[in-house]
């Protein structure tokens, strides 16, 4: 007789459930609805430093370098690879709105992602939602100095290492 068991469920293969599809939905925050609407790989933290990345490795590495200097990341969202603007304005967008998310650190090496698309998306999305919050971007790849420029010309810095990033990101939350 069993006294105690423990269900993973495969969250690729709700669909085939529809009773515990609904029940997984029910318990995700609105935030958590809309990344899983775009596609996005998002987690919910309790932090305070919004984080974008491309590749799930790139944007674990820039939460852990947050950390090490002190901030709390707000959550996990990886836009994976070749994503354009449109993409990463829903994304900065999303972060964006999140009232939780002070500073956003936006980390891209550009390979198949280019740099351009991704600082023509930033700049739409801190046009719509960024009144209040600040933007933390590091660049380094494909389309670099264009993308870099597009973000100057938005008033928009962008870093060339991820730890002068993190550490410009968390310095940013403690004066706010």
């Amino acid at each position: 007789v069993p006294v105690d068991a423990k269900v993973i469920i495969d969250d690729n293969a709700l669909f085939r459930r529809k009773e515990f599809a609904e029940r997984v939905s029910a318990e995700l925050s609105e935030f958590e609805l809309e990344a899983k609407k775009y596609g996005f790989s998002y987690v919910e933290l309790d932090g305070d430093i919004g984080i974008i990345g491309n590749g799930a490795g790139l944007t674990m590495a820039t939460m852990d370098v947050v950390k090490l200097y002190g901030g709390k990341p707000a959550n996990f969202l990886d836009i994976g690879g070749g994503a354009r603007a449109d993409v990463v304005e829903k994304a900065a967008s999303l972060l964006l709105k999140h009232p939780k998310v002070k500073v956003l650190l936006v980390n891209v090496l550009g390979g198949i992602t280019r740099c351009d698309e991704v600082a023509k998306g930033l700049v739409n999305a801190l046009k719509l939602y960024g009144k209040d919050k600040k933007l933390v971007v590091r660049l380094m790849g494909t389309n670099e100095e264009e993308g870099k420029k597009i973000l100057s010309d938005a008033g928009i810095s962008a870093f060339d290492s991820m730890e002068d990033a993190a550490k410009n990101a968390v310095s940013l939350v403690e004066v706010m």
